[in-house]
């Protein structure tokens, strides 16, 4: 059986896209990224995979500030069944996937959000935990629903909010704790899939 493939969609500089290749690189994540996708051509995530070998794509603009138009998204489902991707991985992604995509790929679709679901879903996160003075927030994988933040929880990882901390601080932290936990939770999805196709 052929290395399971993920297809990884990024808005931003693609820090976790990074980690992710690394960890395939260094033999911790059994998988291969078969095509990255973006929703802004200057996504310095784009610039990652190209400096790799790896196939992008940019979407064309929508007419939505938060979601895709159904229509492109339709074709970027279809695209994704073409290259055979098993697993869809957002790392960064700032539009809110709709049916054509949840359909196509329904439980093969996983996020990372930085905090400690079900606190502080949506935009800032990081932001919304300093403000509230918590003293600890962290990350969270989880698999993506039609509910904003809200699909089943896969895995997820502490980190203290220090005193000294600014909103900038606490998010360069929990960026850290992304890095590690997102290729540890898919290794574990591909490991689980493995076991029940024997």
């Amino acid at each position: 059986m052929g290395r399971y493939r993920l297809a990884v969609l990024g808005s931003g500089k693609g820090s976790n896209f990074v980690a992710i290749a690394r960890a395939i690189a260094e033999g911790r994540l059994d998988a291969e990224i078969a095509l990255v996708v973006s929703d802004r051509p200057e996504a310095g995530i784009l610039e990652e995979a190209r400096r790799r070998g790896i196939a992008t794509c940019v979407l064309p603009p929508s007419r939505f500030h938060s979601r895709l138009d159904p229509e492109v998204e339709e074709e970027l489902a279809r695209m994704l069944k073409e290259k055979r991707v098993d697993l869809v991985v957002l790392a960064g992604f700032m539009r809110i996937l709709k049916s054509p995509l949840l359909t196509a790929f329904p439980n093969r679709i996983v996020n990372i959000h930085p905090s400690l679901l079900p606190a502080f879903k949506g935009r800032d996160a990081w932001r919304q935990a300093w403000e509230a003075k918590v003293p600890v927030t962290g990350c969270t994988v989880h698999w993506v629903t039609a509910e904003l933040d809200a699909g089943p929880i896969l895995g997820q990882r502490e980190v203290p909010v220090l005193p000294e901390d600014t909103p900038e601080t606490l998010h360069a932290r929990i960026q850290e704790a992304e890095h590690e936990l997102y290729p540890e939770v898919l290794q574990r999805i591909l490991e689980q899939w493995t076991r029940e196709k024997t």
